[in-house]
């Protein structure tokens, strides 16, 4: 029982699942959920008690019960103990201020990362406002590599999302080129299949194959099928960059994905057989999104936000290469309008990057969600501010197979010029030598692309 007294009124929350709840920011998953705070005094004594809470409770209040759940099991039994023991006396609040001293460098912010459950860091989230969000964010570099190295402090990179309504190849490289002549695709190419079957799959890998042999370009491709799909391409052979799959935070959640940690441990050793990457085990993209366990009723009465932390747990078991949040994919029904997806993706990155996982961040929203891109520029910017590793790029930010706004080749242009930030290293070099791009001005060349120079096709 966790109480708070606000002027002359006792308020009390059954359990942590239920103060974690009412302590959230405002959001329309929440209140369709029936779980959200019935008035602001409410969810101010919810955040008094909230900030109160020793971190060690964490570890006893189980919010989903282990017997129950095995990504609770793969919480707790992977807690880092040993390093818990430095901040085993703060509370929530205390946790707060800690993170936000000079004191607590990037050094210190990787010895928490295993300490810190996921349910701790959803918390002290909820504490903050958004600028000790973007603040503690930036302090932190979550450095991967494959091709190209993603999140180092002076990058910036993006995912070239070539998707296409009919998986039309003409179609998919001319997304492909037009991306990579604007200094997209540096962390990935990535496709959305529309017709996710095997063949599909085949046909759309061997398609990225033969562009990025062709021009010898430093980066990853993915196509986003199931997982399933993934390791059966893999068994014919085909060549798989990156192993894909959504994970969520609850175990009934992934079920609903048609996974589990057994499969996805399946698929990250099927991708490992491959030994595409030569630097490390980082070979797997997830992606997450607040709202998901709501929406497969699958929440056990935990808000969204700190269901989504609890997936980033199930990601960093498998050392990713990327980890994306499609913030406002899902709809207005979870995220509702430009607001509430702000916070979002600034909670998100926040929370993924405390974890130590490398977060990138789709800035979207869907046509009947009440935003626009003005909405989208805001959280793109201070993204950059607290150095997210990368966004989508998208030709005119339109995605016109999945049917939802995101953000444009020019957005990560815009984004690098004004917080002087560059294409991955080896990425760069690339664009340099094939004239796309003035490394040393750190701008696009005016030069014509030799990417349009000859048909691939």
């Amino acid at each position: 029982m966790y109480r708070s007294i606000l002027g002359h009124k006792t308020y009390t929350f059954t359990n942590l699942k239920e103060l974690l709840a009412k302590a959230s920011p405002a959001r329309s998953g929440d209140a369709l959920a029936g779980i959200i705070a019935s008035t602001l005094e409410e969810r101010v004594a919810a955040k008094m008690a909230l900030s109160e809470v020793p971190l060690k409770k964490f570890l006893e209040d189980l919010i989903i019960p282990y017997e129950e759940d095995e990504v609770t099991r793969l919480i707790i039994d992977s807690h880092d103990k040993v390093n818990f023991q430095a901040i085993s006396h703060m509370t929530v609040a205390d946790l707060r201020d800690y993170l936000l001293t000079d004191e607590c460098d990037s050094s210190k912010l990787n010895q928490l990362k295993n300490a810190l459950t996921p349910e701790m860091v959803a918390a002290v989230s909820k504490l903050m406002r958004n600028q000790d969000l973007i603040l503690i964010a930036s302090k932190i570099q979550i450095i991967t590599q494959f091709r190209s190295t993603v999140g180092m402090k002076d990058r910036f990179s993006t995912r070239l999302q070539p998707n296409h309504p009919s998986d039309d190849a003409k179609g998919i490289l001319a997304s492909t080129i037009d991306g990579l002549s604007y200094a997209s695709g540096d962390a990935m190419i990535g496709i959305n299949p529309a017709t996710d079957n095997i063949e599909t799959v085949r046909r759309l890998l061997n398609l990225l194959e033969g562009l990025r042999n062709k021009y010898k370009i430093p980066t990853q491709s993915c196509v986003l099928t199931h997982i399933t799909n993934t390791i059966e391409v893999i068994q014919l052979g085909e060549p798989v960059d990156l192993v894909f799959q959504s994970i969520g935070g609850t175990e009934k959640l992934n079920q609903s994905f048609g996974i589990n940690l057994k499969l996805l441990q399946e698929g990250w050793e099927a991708g490992l057989s491959l030994n595409r990457n030569k630097h490390s085990k980082q070979i797997m993209y997830f992606e997450t999104g607040q709202g998901s366990a709501l929406s497969a009723n699958a929440h056990h009465g935990v808000d969204q936000q700190t269901c989504e932390v609890r997936a980033y747990a199930v990601a960093k078991k498998f050392d990713p290469f990327l980890v994306n949040t499609v913030v406002g994919f899902i709809g207005p029904e979870y995220l509702y309008n430009g607001k509430q997806i702000l916070r979002a993706g600034l909670e998100d990155h926040f929370s993924a990057k405390l974890l130590g996982l490398p977060m990138g961040c789709d800035v979207c929203y869907t046509n009947h969600a009440d935003a626009d891109q003005d909405d989208m520029d805001g959280l793109l910017s201070l993204l950059g501010l607290a150095g997210c590793n990368f966004i989508m790029g998208i030709p005119g930010a339109d995605d016109i197979m999945l049917n939802y706004q995101s953000t444009s080749f020019h957005d990560a242009l815009y984004l690098r010029k004004i917080l002087n930030k560059k294409p991955a290293p080896e990425f760069e070099t690339w664009l340099n030598e094939m004239g796309i791009y003035n490394q040393e001005q750190g701008i696009l060349s005016n030069q014509k692309s030799p990417l349009l120079a000859e048909p691939f096709l």
